[in-house]
């Protein structure tokens, strides 16, 4: 006899409007294919300005199965996961987008994962059809850097659609920083996951919401949370420039007292000057992201505040909801 698991499946959203009715009924026909599992939704509206909203209450109204919750403003994808996993109360959770850039179609794959002994079954794009160059070279380099700087390791091509046991879902939400970085904490938090590849799909409505520069301040975060390398780094650098300007004081000074005193060249003067100067910059950053990210945290704002739900209870976060 088989006993009935259930399954919440997060959903973020933000101006969504296009795609949710079709994210909705695609993945529906997988769902419904799918036996001795209890599925429900939880759509986590992230402050957007278009018909999201509107859309998810509508569908809450005809499915018994669809929760959703909307921020009072844009918090960001990491809040909109986090307010989805600490409403949670499934057997197992799924994250996915809503865009149906993570097939639903690998769901059945994923909870099989779950049957074999996995606490987690995650996906990975075996490419990037559909991107441009530049933005698919930035992305494999993070990875690379990011591997090599942290003492926690990223799949290449890793995205947030996964299944995760009701365990690291606890885990997870253990690590209540408010600038979050969920792929790294995923990997951080352990536990067995299998890793299910598949090739990159497109979005077949609507707009992708990621900027370049919204990706390029998400992978610096994704690096100083997890790492100190770049404050070693700077040390390095700094240890490095004392020695060679040790040695070259030596050096004019060994001249001086041997040649006598030589005008010295404006170009090298400049050209050194200009060098310290980038460094100091770069260190004065590097060390002013941890400064800010310490400023952030030690502020202990909440890491969402919700407006609207048809959720009960809610999470600790967005007790101050109202339906």
């Amino acid at each position: 006899m088989f006993t009935t698991k259930t399954v919440d499946i997060i959903v973020p959203c933000y101006n969504e409007e296009d795609v949710l009715n079709l994210f909705y009924t695609e993945t529906e026909k997988v769902l419904n294919k799918i036996e001795n599992y209890a599925f429900r939704y939880i759509f986590v509206d992230d402050g957007s300005r278009d018909k999201t909203l509107s859309i998810l209450k509508d569908l809450a109204t005809k499915a018994d199965n669809v929760f959703y919750i909307s921020f009072a403003r844009n918090f960001k994808k990491e809040a909109a996961m986090y307010a989805g996993l600490k409403n949670s109360t499934g057997d197992y959770v799924i994250v996915m987008d809503a865009d149906l850039q993570h097939p639903p179609t690998m769901i059945p794959d994923m909870l099989r994962a779950t049957e074999e002994g996995y606490d987690c079954c995650a996906a990975r794009r075996t490419s990037r059809t559909g991107e441009s160059k530049i933005r698919s070279a930035f992305s494999r380099m993070f990875y690379r850097l990011h591997n090599r700087f942290t003492d926690i390791s990223l799949v290449q091509g890793a995205v947030d659609f996964r299944i995760m046991s009701r365990q690291m879902v606890d885990a997870v939400l253990s690590l209540s920083e408010v600038q979050r970085f969920s792929k790294g904490i995923f990997s951080w938090v352990g536990f067995d996951t299998k890793w299910l590849p598949y090739e990159n799909v497109e979005r077949p409505l609507g707009t992708t919401k990621w900027s370049f520069w919204g990706l390029f301040k998400y992978a610096i975060d994704g690096i100083t949370a997890f790492s100190v390398a770049p404050l070693r780094m700077v040390s390095a650098m700094g240890f490095v420039i004392s020695l060679f300007a040790f040695i070259y004081i030596i050096i004019t000074l060994v001249q001086t007292l041997i040649f006598g005193i030589d005008v010295p060249g404006y170009v090298t003067t400049l050209c050194a000057l200009l060098f310290l100067g980038g460094i100091i910059e770069l260190s004065i950053g590097i060390l002013g992201e941890y400064i800010g990210h310490i400023y952030m945290e030690t502020k202990s704002r909440p890491i969402y505040i919700a407006k609207q739900t048809n959720l009960k209870p809610l999470g600790k976060e967005s007790d101050n909801a109202k339906n």
